[in-house]
């Protein structure tokens, strides 16, 4: 998510108790080894107090499901105090300008607040040398003249007399967010801090950054709460090498050293402009599968955003909605423990708008709907088909694609000259930021937190979200009806007009906005869908996407509608004469296996929906779907994303702990378990999805996953 420094250095590091990843090094310009313990060691037995302070006894979220926010105004101290147009950009206003926007929204004051506390020189020399540690720290009696006279000595990078606090602060809010979170106190967080971290090195000031906080972070985990193994992701500005910092480290095909090969995943960006596409095109088809495939105990994102439209370092394009999908795309892992800690990001109103929908996420509010072209550029590709080439021979989630990488980049114009950069004319300098301040003009509508409930009184008893309506129904038409006794004639008449009632109740609640999303239970399933589409068509849904899962009867009229996608899975096989653009089937039982059905969720499923934009998702269970209810979830809680939350669940089978389950996945609560260790599909179904990906990635763009 963005990156500090110079340019975007995305950092995204994922905790394990299992996999050793010995000799992996974090190659995007953070310069950190990533080592693994020989062992699950001791937690030490005094943890630092996280909830008190001024003003704690007001948080009454606190436990495994709240948010934490730390800031503290000591960590503003640090300024600039001569001229120096590359570094003034980082300053003191990155902070207060996002703090000041998450109280205007309401954010911060719906967080747990955690105070800050400096971190130790024995926790700096967890990533640090003593002799490192110790120049920063000499900083504090120096004058004006000896620090620039030190900072020239580094690489874009200034000191000050409060370097040194500020910077050991920095630190240790973020240890105090994983001690948060690792010790169940809150669930996930974010901290804004700064200088930022993640270019300094064991011995050197880097890019604005003076102490390694995530990695330092990433340690702490390993040392204190017996995490063992760590996977690195960075997507990077590289341009081939030629921005900085230039190192031959960056590229695609470093993935680490000796038995952490493959553990160490570089996504470099060779052309400025990337846009929303691309960015959650790189998750879908690298960073997601391999992170399922992982299996972390924790999430840490070095979360700058530099990749933010209108900032003068990445001069990318994601617009701010762009990170509140990618944090949902993060936040199924680990139980949803994820630490978000503040780097880059240089553009004021855009960064303070990113952090707000990043926190915003991280609450369990629904996202908002993503904008631009679906379509991923051909320079994003060629750095997917590479990074995917370069660590299939590690990762089972990448070997059904039998793509090598591209040897030529269209971006690369030979060894003769420069890199193609796409350099921007001043039109489109002038069109972003237009774009730019539009976007910040409108700020996003307060989100639809309810839950509708359209099922069997007998689930009173359930632990479901307080705020959950239960439907009471409407009386059913005369002609819905005689509809529904064309599509069911098995069911009781009775049994069957109450739970059209209700679906019928809770359905128009979502289509008029009443309610965000809601699950329905109905005794004939199949007809209930048909009825479902077609009241979603009648009440103003303009792109409907039908996720029905296992053997449904489909009528024939709902198949080719070019308002309605749909996408079985486990159902009837299907040739492919039979295939359409709209009706995508990946049939028979072996499609909802488990290794299965998640290599169709990231490399189809989630890529159709991102493409087609629906306005509303209606995901059908059929009688014995064969899904475990972990995939369901899994399933629920990722395609909130392309619609913005707007969904409706129908299940056949009232099984009331599933129905609790998915309600509080829509509420937004973390998945209660990791997702397990990971299966493979079979070849034969790894080839069918790969089959059908291919007939249909000209129709759905973001199913590319190479150029060739």
């Amino acid at each position: 998510m963005g990156g500090p420094g110079h340019g975007e250095f995305p950092i995204f590091e994922f905790l394990s108790e299992g996999r050793t990843s010995e000799g992996s090094v974090c190659c995007g310009g953070a310069g950190f080894a990533c080592l693994p313990s020989p062992g699950r060691t001791e937690v030490r037995s005094r943890i630092p107090p996280l909830l008190a302070g001024p003003g704690m006894a007001e948080n009454r979220r606190s436990g495994p499901q709240a948010t934490a926010l730390i800031y503290d105004e000591d960590m503003t101290r640090v300024r600039l105090l001569w001229d120096d147009p590359e570094c003034a950009i980082e300053g003191p206003e990155r902070l207060t300008a996002t703090y000041a926007r998450l109280c205007h929204r309401g954010l911060a004051q719906r967080c747990v607040r955690l105070p800050a506390r400096e971190a130790t020189e024995e926790e700096l020399g967890l990533v640090h040398s003593p002799e490192y540690v110790a120049v920063v720290k000499g900083t504090q009696t120096m004058s004006t003249e000896e620090l620039r006279t030190l900072a020239q000595q580094y690489d874009a990078v200034y000191f000050h007399p409060s370097t040194f606090p500020c910077a050991r602060m920095a630190v240790g809010a973020t240890l105090q967010l994983v001690d948060a979170v690792l010790t169940g106190a809150v669930g996930n967080g974010m901290a804004l801090v700064r200088p930022p971290g993640h270019h300094s090195q064991r011995d050197a000031a880097n890019g604005f950054c003076v102490f390694n906080n995530v990695a330092i972070a990433a340690e702490h985990a390993k040392r204190r709460h017996g995490l063992q193994s760590v996977l690195y992701f960075s997507w990077h500005r590289y341009e081939h090498q030629s921005f900085w910092p230039r190192l031959r480290e960056s590229d695609y095909d470093v993935v680490g050293q000796g038995p952490g090969r493959g553990f160490t995943v570089n996504v470099p960006w060779n052309k400025v402009g990337m846009k929303n596409a691309d960015y959650v095109s790189v998750f879908l088809h690298v960073l997601l599968p391999l992170a399922i495939e992982f299996d972390p105990e924790l999430v840490l994102v070095s979360a700058g955003f530099d990749s933010g439209i209108g900032d003068p370092e990445g001069q990318m394009q994601a617009t701010p909605e762009c990170f509140a999908h990618l944090t949902l795309l993060l936040l199924p892992l680990a139980r949803g423990r994820l630490c978000a800690v503040l780097e880059g990001g240089y553009h004021l109103q855009c960064l303070a708008e990113c952090v707000c929908l990043t926190l915003q996420t991280l609450l369990g509010d629904p996202v908002p709907a993503l904008s631009g072209d679906p379509a991923p550029c051909l320079s994003s590709l060629e750095s997917i088909q590479n990074v995917r080439a370069a660590h299939a021979p590690h990762w089972a989630s990448l070997r059904h694609e039998d793509t090598g990488p591209i040897l030529t980049p269209s971006t690369w114009c030979g060894d003769g000259g420069p890199p193609l950069l796409g350099a921007q004319s001043v039109g489109t300098t002038e069109r972003r930021g237009t774009l730019l301040d539009k976007l910040l003009s409108c700020p996003p509508p307060p989100p639809h937190t309810g839950i509708g409930l359209a099922v069997p009184d007998s689930t009173s008893s359930l632990n479901l979200p307080p705020a959950l309506l239960q439907e009471e129904g409407v009386i059913v038409s005369k002609e819905e009806a005689e509809m529904w006794s064309r599509l069911d004639s098995a069911s009781t008449q009775d049994q069957a007009l109450a739970a059209l009632g209700k679906l019928l109740a809770l359905l128009d609640k979502i289509l008029t906005g009443q309610v965000r999303a809601g699950i329905a239970v109905s005794p004939a399933v199949s007809a209930a869908m048909a009825v479902a589409l077609r009241k979603g068509l009648t009440g103003g849904a303009q792109r409907l996407l039908c996720v029905a899962v296992g053997e449904l009867d489909i009528p024939e009229d709902l198949r080719d509608n070019g308002r309605i996608l749909l996408l079985n899975i486990g159902g009837k096989e299907q040739s492919e004469a039979a295939a359409s653009r709209t009706h995508i089937c990946l049939g028979g039982h072996e499609a909802t296996e488990p290794g299965t059905f998640l290599l169709a969720l990231t490399s189809l499923i989630l890529p159709v929906a991102y493409s087609f934009r629906p306005d509303l998702v209606l995901i059908v269970l059929g009688p014995d779907c064969g899904l475990r209810n972990l995939d369901v979830e899994l399933l629920t809680r990722l395609l909130q994303g392309p619609v913005a939350g707007q969904m409706l669940l129908l299940l056949q089978n009232p099984d009331l702990p599933l129905v609790e389950a998915l309600a509080w996945a829509l509420e937004g609560r973390a998945l209660p378990s990791t997702l397990g260790p990971f299966l493979s599909a079979s070849p034969k179904q790894a080839l069918a999805i790969t089959r059908l990906c291919r007939q249909r990635r000209l129709d759905w763009p973001m199913l590319q996953v190479s150029v060739t």
